[in-house]
């Protein structure tokens, strides 16, 4: 008849046990935080005081229609963007065979063979047979009460693990959406610095015929000439330069969105390009609105679980078993009720000398732990950085490039002036060659600086955690 008495006393230490073992999840560790962003563009505070959360397909506010096709073939096609998937299901089933372990588990077995035992087989009965049959039948349950939280701890772990996971995967996938919208800004301006390039080239090959003709004619010095075909040979340098440069631009989209290079093409596009008033919010927004923060979160909440995982070994393990079945030499007459056979009982197991294994799996898991604290403060103390940079770009770029343009302009005007002066005979083609270069950096420079200045709005969208909420 079964006694339950060792199993009541197997369930009452544990539990007096249970206490000792039970900790608290550690928060991450705070962070100082000011009250709102410096450096916000001219016009922006209201709009971030009213404007809503990025949406998901944040690209769209641009109002580019090949952005959202590219966007679209990443979302379909990007083989780093499956990768991030994979590694987000490894951590779901990781997740799933943790709590696997929260139910009881259930085996069976069957067995039939012939025997031939040894004529000297020591201890072998007078009556017992040489040969016989043997066949079993057997069926084996087993649960592990969980009294002081060690397979609980262990799934809340792999619950905060998987969760970062999908934070991972939603910073991946924002990280390749901007990467993306970056590289296609990078080449609108390499396009946009082509076009100027290749205007420049027909203007100096126009003036280096005429420098020829007046040459020929006498009337301009082997110099001048000289010096208008460096201008045109120089120009078609840096044409061929970009050209490399926007070709490269073109492969790495390519590659983001899951095409061969080789047969993957872009043709220039003119429209234009806004940064909208982006909705920035209040630093301690932030917190919960960047999926790489989340993820970071998570995972102290894992790593403080798993302290409390390390230290449940210092106390026993108590398991329920149960087996039974049918065991009996003659496979004829082998369900019968003569041939059941069971056994059930606890079993209570501690380790009592491992030579500081435990201990020194406790001081891992707590190194672990602070390693997590200080790995969150530094994703959260970066993405304040990246905010703050990319509006003290957005905000000095804006006012550069009124500069820009008025030095290109200014440029333009000196370049007109020194061209009708080497008409006039007043001036030499040094002036005019001078004026030219001149006109070219500051033309290249305000193209440069609104590229950047885009740029640096696609990277604020970044910075701000694009549309992601956390589930």
């Amino acid at each position: 008849m079964f006694n339950p008495a060792p199993l009541a006393l197997a369930v009452t230490l544990a539990l007096a046990l249970s206490a000792c073992a039970d900790a608290p999840v550690q928060a991450p560790p705070a962070v100082p935080l000011a009250d709102a962003f410096r450096d916000l563009p001219p016009g922006w505070a209201d709009a971030n005081a009213k404007a809503p959360q990025l949406p998901a397909d944040w690209w769209k506010m641009y109002g580019d229609q090949q952005l959202d096709q590219l966007q679209q073939q990443l979302l379909d096609n990007s083989p780093d963007l499956a990768s991030a998937l994979a590694r987000y299901l490894q951590a779901q089933a990781a997740t799933n065979t943790l709590r696997a372990a929260q139910s009881p588990t259930l085996g069976a077995s069957l067995n039939g063979q012939r025997d031939r035992q040894s004529d000297l087989k020591p201890l072998r009965g007078a009556t017992s047979p040489a040969e016989y049959n043997s066949g079993t039948l057997q069926f084996d349950l087993g649960y592990e009460v969980d009294l002081w939280g060690r397979i609980s701890k262990q799934v809340s772990a792999g619950v905060a693990q998987e969760r970062a996971a999908n934070a991972d995967l939603a910073a991946a996938r924002l990280s390749l959406q901007i990467q993306l919208a970056d590289t296609l800004l990078a080449l609108r301006g390499a396009d946009a610095d082509l076009k100027l390039l290749r205007e420049t080239e027909v203007a100096y090959q126009r003036q280096a015929d005429l420098i020829n003709r007046r040459h020929e004619g006498g009337s301009a010095s082997g110099l001048d000439l000289a010096r208008a075909e460096t201008q045109l040979e120089s120009t078609r340098s840096l044409l061929r330069q970009r050209q490399a440069q926007r070709n490269v631009q073109e492969h790495a989209i390519a590659a983001l969105v899951g095409a061969n290079a080789a047969s993957f093409t872009l043709a220039p596009n003119d429209v234009s390009f806004v940064t909208p008033a982006l909705p920035v919010g209040l630093p301690s927004q932030l917190l919960q609105r960047r999926p790489d923060i989340a993820a970071a979160a998570l995972r102290v909440a894992a790593a403080s679980d798993q302290v409390g995982v390390a230290r449940t070994a210092l106390f026993p393990s108590l398991t329920l078993n149960a087996s039974g079945g049918f065991q009996s030499s003659d496979f004829g007459r082998f369900a019968q009720a003569s041939n059941l056979f069971w056994a059930v009982g606890p079993s209570l197991a501690v380790s009592l000398l491992d030579g500081g294994r435990r201990k020194a799996q406790i001081a891992n898991a707590e190194a672990q732990l602070d390693e997590a604290g200080a790995r969150y403060r530094s994703v959260v103390l970066t993405a304040f950085q990246q905010v703050e940079d990319q509006l003290s770009l957005l905000t000095n770029y804006d006012e550069a490039s009124k500069s820009d343009h008025l030095a290109a302009t200014a440029a333009q005007r000196a370049l007109d002036l020194a061209k009708k002066r080497y008409d006039e005979g007043a001036a030499s083609y040094l002036e005019v060659v001078t004026a030219q270069t001149a006109y070219l950096q500051s033309a290249r420079s305000e193209l440069d600086l609104t590229t950047r200045y885009r740029q640096a709005g696609v990277q604020l969208v970044k910075a701000i955690g694009g549309g992601w909420t956390a589930g």
